[in-house]
């Protein structure tokens, strides 16, 4: 069984079988207590999906973009347990999970036909958003622009829309279910991917460290 977990907005954790279905699912639409509760989620989601720690056999960590500090929570999470059980662990990027989401009845869009896009756009703090755009290819999303910065107030349209980002639908939460599914068809497919994938956060932290100790006049 895969547990998923993602923390770029809020914090969602999900158990699924290695075909993709729920087992268990928790979540705080919370987008700054990821520390505060990821814990909580894991315990809950075990539980539900009545399995042990030593039942999961792979980790879909999401990736992001998101925030330095709340994706970092998510993604220690996922690689702590992935370490301790000797599991791998799947990186995916979060707006591929948003994108495969979309394809699923009940996401609350419309569901793309093939060959159509699909833009994932998601809420980057400081008046700007994260933008993916994606092509349905073989009844999956195949993703063609990478995540990117675009401030709210731009009016560049978004390639295939013919609209600017702040005028197509936001995503506001990543689902942990789609996280470890597309994590289960890599890992059927015999591509994990690379563990030491960097995290796709939206800016560096805001924190430096100083140059070196200050002068004491005499």
């Amino acid at each position: 069984m895969i547990l998923g977990i993602d923390t770029s907005i809020g914090t969602a954790v999900a158990i699924v079988d290695p075909d993709g279905a729920v087992r268990a699912e928790a979540e705080s639409a919370d987008s700054r207590g990821h520390a505060e509760v990821i814990g909580e989620l894991i315990v809950r989601a075990l539980s539900a999906a009545g399995v042990r720690g030593s039942d999961i056999t792979a980790v879909a960590a999401g990736m992001g973009p998101g925030p330095f500090t709340g994706l970092r929570v998510g993604i220690a999470a996922a690689r702590a347990f992935a370490l301790g059980r000797g599991i791998p662990l799947v990186p995916v990027a979060s707006h591929d999970a948003a994108a495969l989401a979309r394809m699923r009845p009940g996401s609350g869009f419309a569901a793309p036909l093939e060959g159509e896009p699909i833009a994932i756009v998601t809420d980057a703090r400081r008046r700007e958003l994260a933008v993916s755009v994606y092509r349905v290819e073989g009844g999956l999303p195949v993703r063609i622009i990478d995540p990117h910065l675009v401030a709210r107030a731009s009016t560049e349209v978004v390639p295939l829309f013919g609209a600017p980002a702040a005028e197509l639908d936001e995503t506001t939460r990543i689902s942990a279910v789609a996280l470890a599914r597309v994590a289960a068809s890599r890992l059927r497919a015999g591509d994990p991917g690379d563990a030491a994938v960097e995290p796709l956060y939206l800016r560096a932290p805001d924190v430096t460290l100083p140059a070196g100790p200050k002068k004491v006049g005499s």
